[in-house]
């Protein structure tokens, strides 16, 4: 589910995008998805590796483009997005969607699923507030994403991206990722999570791999109190976290995982 208005087809016969007042790297755009070629290109891939200062170079002429830049890991053994079964039929629109709904109905799930154990145990307590700060997230974003491009990336073999998105949290939606099958098939919805949580911590997708979302957090919880509440929106928007922290509580997760951190990580079994 791309935007109105794509200007990714552009690329084809303008590859180092000059036309858009960018200048590229080499790169190919990427249309396959689960359910065949897409009629229209759902991102522009680099050739080469991500280097620091990418991701913030260009960045007036990119927004004018509605183009929003991330990084892909292709070093899994999915490789490319080619292989990732991008699904973009059916999707729900991130705008026409509420995130407390969205993570209230999961939450109702999973307590039915895992018969009511903890922290199912309780009622959905509904979304966090939100924290304010000073700092840029687009600034925090690129920050981080140069820690991510660097040699001591976690990541296997970071590239830059560009998507055609409204925003940054509906890249999920419109490449039709599909990180999350087993839990939420609706890459609409998880935009829709994200758009909130941009609201309310200044949060921007960084990097996605075939079944990761990492997220920069400008504006972090910074009490405990509101880390939990963050710690139960994580849990209903992706359970593996919990499941794979090893903090048996969302007080434990919360410490560890959310209070005060400038990353998120999501990441799907």
């Amino acid at each position: 589910m791309v935007t109105d208005t794509n200007n990714l087809p552009r690329l084809a016969a303008d590859p180092s995008g000059r036309t858009l007042g960018l200048d590229l790297p080499p790169g190919r755009l990427l249309n396959e998805t689960y359910q065949g070629p897409w009629p229209e290109p759902l991102l522009w891939l680099a050739d080469g590796r991500a280097a620091p200062g990418q991701w913030s170079a260009q960045r007036t002429a990119r927004r004018a483009a509605g183009l929003v830049p991330v990084l892909v890991d292709v070093g899994g053994p999915s490789g490319d997005p080619e292989g990732w079964d991008l699904m973009c039929g059916n999707l729900s629109y991130p705008e026409d969607l509420g995130a407390d709904e969205m993570l209230s109905h999961h939450w109702g799930e999973l307590r039915e699923k895992r018969s009511g154990a903890a922290p199912f145990d309780v009622p959905w307590p509904g979304l966090a507030g939100a924290v304010s700060s000073d700092v840029d997230a687009d600034g925090q974003a690129a920050g981080i994403a140069d820690a991510l491009s660097g040699g001591g990336s976690w990541l296997e073999e970071p590239r830059l991206a560009l998507v055609s998105a409204e925003c940054n949290a509906d890249i999920p939606s419109s490449i039709g990722w599909a990180g999350a099958l087993h839990h939420e098939d609706d890459a609409g919805v998880l935009s829709a999570v994200l758009r909130s949580w941009d609201e309310r911590f200044g949060t921007r997708v960084v990097a996605i791999t075939a079944n990761r979302l990492v997220l920069s957090v400008a504006s972090p919880p910074t009490t405990l109190d509101q880390a939990v509440a963050v710690a139960a929106e994580h849990a209903a928007f992706c359970p593996d976290d919990l499941d794979r922290s090893r903090h048996g509580t969302l007080e434990e997760y919360a410490d560890h995982h959310v209070l005060g951190r400038r990353t998120w990580v999501h990441h799907w079994d």
